[in-house]
């Protein structure tokens, strides 16, 4: 559903310790130049791999994240991963959906086990008993039967499981291109419009294939 600038809600982004917070970090920055409100919940090991893998000073949170998120139309709000009581953590409170990019194998079973233990869990819980979108993006890699099991049980609840596995076949010439990749297709399942990778038009073979066939 596209929405009217006036009518958009929110949407919950998530932050995990998992390697690859820079997905989430260009999903906020994406859809707050879209207009959209974003809350923001990051989880104590994910400020420690914003500051390993993207040299983010974590010591002020509130404003790091005005430093490189100021200035977008939509608007930002963190909320601390201990608070229960924020707003978010209530099915009351209206918004989109949720996106926990990238979701840690210890997140993604709290969540699949119902075990809301902090804010981040919670909210994502929320979104499960209220039917909205809940969009996973687990980075880790190998994955034993536990991890796999508890994918399985999230996608038959309607969770949608995006793994962070980069595509090829439009030529990345950057790692941003990769991470414009991943954040499209993780937008595509949101339903928000972007043009943040070249889609799959057939490919130069079968442009060259008799009648297109």
């Amino acid at each position: 559903m596209i929405h009217t600038e006036s009518e958009k809600r929110g949407w919950v982004v998530g932050i995990t310790g998992a390697s690859g917070s820079v997905y989430g970090i260009r999903l906020i920055q994406v859809l707050l130049e879209q207009g959209y409100p974003v809350h923001i919940v990051v989880s104590n090991a994910g400020w420690r791999v914003l500051s390993e893998e993207l040299g983010w000073s974590v010591g002020k949170k509130e404003q790091v994240l005005k430093e490189h998120f100021g200035g977008l139309p939509g608007k930002l709000q963190y909320h601390p991963v201990a608070d229960i009581g924020a707003t978010i953590a209530s099915g009351s409170y209206q918004v989109e959906g949720m996106v926990i990019a990238p979701c840690s194998m210890g997140t993604l079973s709290a969540v699949a086990n119902g075990t809301s233990d902090n804010l981040m869990t919670r909210a994502a819980d929320v979104m499960l008993k209220e039917g909205r979108q809940l969009v996973l993006v687990p980075r880790e890699t190998p994955l034993h039967a536990i991890h796999l099991e508890n994918m399985l049980k999230l996608a038959r609840l309607g969770v949608r499981i995006i793994p962070a596995m980069p595509a090829f076949y439009f030529h990345p010439k950057t790692i941003e291109d990769l991470v414009d990749f991943q954040v499209g297709k993780i937008l595509d399942s949101l339903r928000v419009e972007h043009q943040l990778f070249t889609r799959w038009n057939g490919g130069e073979a079968a442009s060259r294939l008799p009648d297109g066939k």
